[in-house]
């Protein structure tokens, strides 16, 4: 940083760079940015960050966020209780609300099984899901994972761990996306589609 910044700029610039996709120059133009838009930018993001401090919270049944526990999802009497979409975060869950595909109810697990990173199924809300499967009047667990050797493992584990539930376990096909061509495929994205092929 330019030593004609104070330490002001320079701590907003750390801060912004620590969040997802911004490095330390992408942090330097959004600092830029909210500084020369004060009014329109800066002001209220700094209101609305420090309201989301102050509201939000981490529901206390499927693990999302919102300003209500238990969050607006599990309150809302239309959505199919008996259906629970796991997704390793938040912003997966907010993924599938985008594509209004699922109208059942969700399980946030918090991350994803990895032994080379050291997060066992404690470190994980693993057990809440079994004790929801086991309480609850569930019909099917879709394990929404990524298709990763984690998620995977993680979807193995789960499958495990929710047999003597008496749920049906199932997991979001995998394949060709739509739109998708061929030769822009990688291999283990063709090998899957094929085997999860279905009647036309």
């Amino acid at each position: 940083m330019a030593a004609s910044a104070g330490p002001e700029i320079e701590r907003l610039i750390s801060l912004l760079s620590k969040l997802p996709g911004l490095g330390p120059r992408s942090a330097r133009r959004a600092a830029l940015a909210l500084l020369k838009r004060r009014d329109q930018l800066l002001v209220p993001l700094n209101e609305a960050l420090t309201l989301a401090a102050e509201r939000v919270r981490t529901c206390s049944v499927c693990g999302s966020l919102d300003t209500q526990d238990p969050c607006a999802i599990c309150s809302d009497e239309s959505r199919d209780g008996a259906l629970i979409c796991v997704v390793e975060e938040v912003g997966a869950l907010w993924a599938m609300e985008r594509a209004v595909a699922f109208r059942g109810r969700y399980h946030v697990l918090g991350g994803l099984l990895s032994a080379l990173d050291g997060v066992g199924p404690d470190a994980l809300k693993i057990g809440p899901l079994v004790n929801r499967a086991q309480a609850e009047a569930i019909r099917e667990v879709i394990l929404a994972l990524p298709a990763t050797v984690d998620g995977q493992t993680t979807a193995h584990y789960l499958a495990e761990r929710l047999a003597g539930a008496g749920v049906a376990v199932t997991m979001l096909a995998r394949g060709v996306p739509v739109g998708g061509e061929l030769d822009w495929l990688d291999d283990g994205t063709i090998n899957q589609a094929m085997r999860a092929r279905r009647p036309a």
